[in-house]
């Protein structure tokens, strides 16, 4: 029994400043972190700080209803996240945006994409979703 619960204690990871950032959705934290030289591609609890972005606009808009948007996503492009690293789980996050029914940020990463690629990288997505979020898992 003592050993179950030092692995859990174990298996606890505080939420990183910048991961509190996305999660509450306040870009002026997570521009400061970002600019102070947080890695954009940081990760914790298994997610990059790009696919926490989008899972939490997306769901956070299902939630709400309030609008979809991309701001978190396109901060973090900015600053330097690869939008086509995966995650630790193998989550591309064009896909996982596709998938999370997030149009706007597929649409903000096809073009980060294309850009890295001179213009001629291919998209995955058989076709852009709606930009209206979908509750996850599909």
């Amino acid at each position: 029994m003592i050993e179950a619960m030092e692995y859990e204690a174990a298996a606890y990871e505080p939420m990183t400043p910048a991961h509190h950032a996305v999660e509450h959705g306040d870009l002026a934290e997570l521009t400061r972190l970002l600019d102070a030289g947080t890695d954009p591609n940081e990760v914790w609890s298994n997610m990059t700080l790009l696919l926490h972005a989008i899972d939490v606009e997306a769901d956070g808009a299902a939630q709400t209803g309030q609008s979809l948007d991309a701001a978190c996503t396109a901060v973090l492009l900015a600053y330097g996240a690869d939008p086509e690293r995966p995650g630790p789980n193998g989550e591309v996050p064009q896909l996982f945006a596709f998938h999370y029914g997030h149009g706007l940020a597929v649409r903000l990463l096809e073009a980060h994409i294309a850009r890295l690629h001179g213009g001629t990288m291919p998209s995955p997505c058989p076709e852009l979703p709606p930009a209206e979020p979908r509750r996850w898992p599909i």
